[in-house]
Formats: C-alpha cells, structure tokens, sequence
C-alpha cells in the first residue's frame, strides 16, 4: 500500500510568537513565517504543525482559545493565514493546526453564554456542578498550573455553582457529553479543513473523557487539594469520543487529513487502542515516555527499550513519531546531550540522527536545526510559563526562599523552548527590529548559536539536517 503523506514526512513545529516578528512589535507573527518559508523549503520540511494561533488572551500562550473559527489579530488575522496557506502550498509545504478540544478561555462566546444561566442551552458545554453542603469545591481536585486558590474548580456567582478547569482559573473545561457540544465542533473542524488546512495536532486529547467527580484518595497537598494525573487520562468511553471525532471531521473522504494526538497517559502497552488502523480513531500520536517533564533526562538502556516496545507497535501496522522536543520541554541538546563549546553540535546532530532514523514521522522543534539551548533567567519577572509561574508561587507559599524557588522552577521551565528564534547577531537576535521590546528575553547566547553562523560554519548543523 502506499504511504500517506503525513507517513513520509518531516514535519516541523512553529511556536509563531516566537518565530519571526515582521512589525516590530515584539511578537511573532504569520508574515514573518511568509518570510521565512524559503528558508524551511530549503531545510527541507513537508509540514508545518502551529501552535494555537486563534484569538486568545494568552493566559497560556493560545491553549486558551477564545474564537475557534477566526486567527489571532496579533498575528496577522485570517488575511495572513490565507496567504501563508496559499504560499505554503505553493511550495509543496502542508499546514497542520494545533485543535484545543479540552478547554477554551473564559472569554470564548461558549463559555460567556453558558455562564449567563442555568437554564442557556450551553449550559452543558462546559463542566458546571454544585457545592457540597457546607459551599465548599464538588471535589478535592487541584489544577496543574496552581493557579488561582489552587483548585479545579471556580466559583460563579451569578448562577451558585463551580466550574471545572483543570489547568488555569480562565480555562473552563469543556464537555464532552454534550451533543451540542461535540457537533459545533465538528462543523468548526470541517471549516478549515475546507480552506486547506491538511491536519490538527489534538492538545491533551485523552482528557476528553472525564473520570468520576469524587474525591481522589491521594494525599492532598498542604492546602488540601490533590493533583491526580493518573485519573485524568485515558478514561472509559475516550475512544468512542476520538472515533466519532475523526468520522465526522479529518477522517471523511473529502480530505487528505491527518491527525496526531498528544497522548499523556499512553504507553506501548495501549497505544495501539488508540492506533490499530482497524480502530478509526487517530493516525498516531506521540507519547511521552522519553520526553516527560517529570523525567530530567533518560538513560541510554531506557531509551534503546523503549524504542524497541515502539518498534514492535510500528511493525504490527500502527504509525508512529519521532520526538526529543517541542514547546513544552527544554531544549533536547541542553537535555539529552551536552551543550558546552566543545560537544554541543557533535550532541544535536547525535540527537537529530536519532529523530530521524528510528521508524514513523519525525517531528521537529524551531531552533533544534541549529542547536538553540536551554535558558536560565536570573528573575522570576523574565519567565511567562504558568507551570513555572505557578510553581514558583506554590514553592514561596511552602516557606522557599525566592533564590531558591527560581532555582527549582526554571530547571523544567517551558520557557527553555520559548525564547525567541536565533537568527543572528544583531540586537534581539533578528527575530525584530533593533530597539524593539520581544514578548520574551532572547536567550543570551544568540551571539555565538544562530542561524547566520550556523549556515556560514564548515561544521552546520543545518546542513547536516
């Protein structure tokens, strides 16, 4: 049988704020992707994944959508996104779509219509519940980003009841139980499939099925709430939840669509649930057995066995990636290899080798073609990840001093991956203008790691990808 297109892929990762600024305002946007498009042709991508890139007030950098039919102003509006869809395809170049189907901002029309009554017919689009007798939270869940009191649940007011939202205070999560629900976000879905959009990165797509409301039995936290990761994923009725996704949006037969699913909670042992072609649900998925935030680093053996368990899914018909990185985690060289002087390219081309090499599509992160690294900020005020932002406050409430605090948070901090793309030594590294101000300190080091030098070396790591 012959390969899909995505199955004969490379396919590259564009976080757009931190991408290309063509206005001097600080934050990336679609033009300075038009711009560089010549540039990712000739390191020879097929495929270019965007982070979200719809309206949003970036509470967590567009995980927080507000309009799921419309592209952020910021970034050049859908007149952008046109032309660098036009022009991308021009080139032989595919556009995937990053789809935050768990949760949207508070500020969604979603939302703010369910939140007006009881009684809207989006109520049940979203996760509503009452308080337990004495007023308190439905349950003892805790929120990832510690935000807010530190709960999954929020207050309303207006109508007497919480709301859920498993990551930050103004991202509500959305339900997937509702008919409503599911079939608004299927006529969204098919809306840019039919202007050409070629597939959608799913965020968090195994917590669509919601376990239980009960209490989890895990020891809370010193302000009685318990962060329960286990629960959240992977839950009874997810597949048919995913199958009936694909059948009605990426997987009718008018499209040559994909779609790849972010798959906390799957490992070798039930990947194939979800991948078996047998099953109809995603094309394949990448898991997080090797690049865990939880997980520093990985040993040689982990790595080799943990390649192999994938190898045999591989063999048995199932599709798979090839990651070290993404927006999410440190940089793979700062991580898995060295990235002193001395070794850092001999570790990045180490590392691309082993991207590229082992079965399934490679996926590859903006900067890792020159060998960007890790950054550590000497302010709290430099960082804008909620994890680390959270942490950080969650670590000065347990009695931490704030020197020590930084030091624990930035080690894992996302905001490794989010400085600015490096393009050369100007001031602020090309990604804007000089004397502009990026959403975002560049990483110190854009004098001696960027693309111009990198290019102009006998030694490029561009070359060599």
């Amino acid at each position: 049988m012959e390969p899909k297109w995505w199955q004969k892929a490379v396919i590259y990762e564009i976080y757009t704020k931190s991408f290309k600024d063509s206005d001097g305002d600080g934050l990336g946007d679609l033009f300075g992707v038009i711009e560089k498009l010549p540039y990712l042709k000739e390191l020879g991508i097929d495929c270019i994944w965007f982070t979200p890139i719809y309206p949003s007030p970036q509470v967590d950098n567009g995980y927080d959508v507000a309009d799921y039919e419309d592209i952020e102003p910021a970034y050049g509006g859908m007149t952008a996104f046109k032309e660098l869809l036009e022009k991308a395809h021009a080139l032989g170049i595919r556009v995937v779509m990053d789809l935050v189907l768990n949760h949207s901002s508070d500020e969604c029309r979603w939302f703010k219509e369910s939140q007006s009554s009881r009684d809207d017919p989006k109520r049940d689009w979203y996760i509503w519940r009452s308080p337990r007798e004495d007023g308190s939270e439905p349950n003892n869940w805790a929120n990832k980003f510690n935000d807010g009191s530190g709960s999954a649940w929020t207050f309303d007011e207006k109508t007497g009841e919480y709301y859920l939202h498993n990551y930050a205070v103004k991202m509500p999560e959305l339900n997937w139980e509702s008919r409503g629900l599911r079939e608004e976000v299927y006529r969204v879905i098919r809306g840019w499939l039919d202007m050409g959009v070629d597939g959608f990165r799913l965020d968090v797509i195994t917590k669509l099925k919601k376990p239980p409301f009960v209490d989890s039995p895990k020891k809370p936290n010193p302000f009685g709430y318990v962060l329960d990761n286990e629960i959240q994923s992977c839950n009874p009725g997810l597949h048919e939840i995913i199958k009936e996704l694909r059948e009605n949006t990426w997987g009718l037969p008018q499209y040559d669509a994909f779609a790849v699913g972010e798959a906390g909670g799957v490992t070798e042992k039930n990947a194939e649930e979800f991948l078996s072609p047998k099953r109809g649900e995603l094309e394949t998925l990448y898991h997080f057995q090797i690049v865990s935030r939880n997980r520093p680093t990985v040993t040689l053996k982990a790595y080799k066995e943990i390649q192999d368990n994938w190898g045999q899914i591989f063999n048995r018909g199932s599709w798979t990636t090839e990651h070290l990185s993404n927006h999410d985690q440190a940089r793979q060289v700062s991580r898995f290899g060295n990235d002193s002087s001395k070794y850092r390219k001999p570790s990045a081309k180490c590392l691309a080798m082993m991207t590229h090499v082992f079965p399934g599509t490679p996926f590859v992160y903006q900067g890792e073609e020159i060998g960007m690294t890790n950054v550590y900020f000497d302010s709290i005020d430099d960082y804008n990840d909620r994890y680390t932002l959270g942490d950080y406050a969650a670590a000065i409430r347990d009695g931490m001093t704030p020197e020590d605090a930084l030091r624990k948070v930035r080690i894992n901090s996302r905001d490794h991956a989010r400085t600015p793309m490096q393009w050369d030594a100007s001031e602020n590294a090309g990604f804007t203008v000089p004397g502009a101000r990026p959403w975002i300190k560049v990483n110190p080091n854009y004098r001696e790691i960027n693309v111009s030098s990198d290019r102009a070396s006998s030694d490029s790591l561009f070359a060599f990808y």
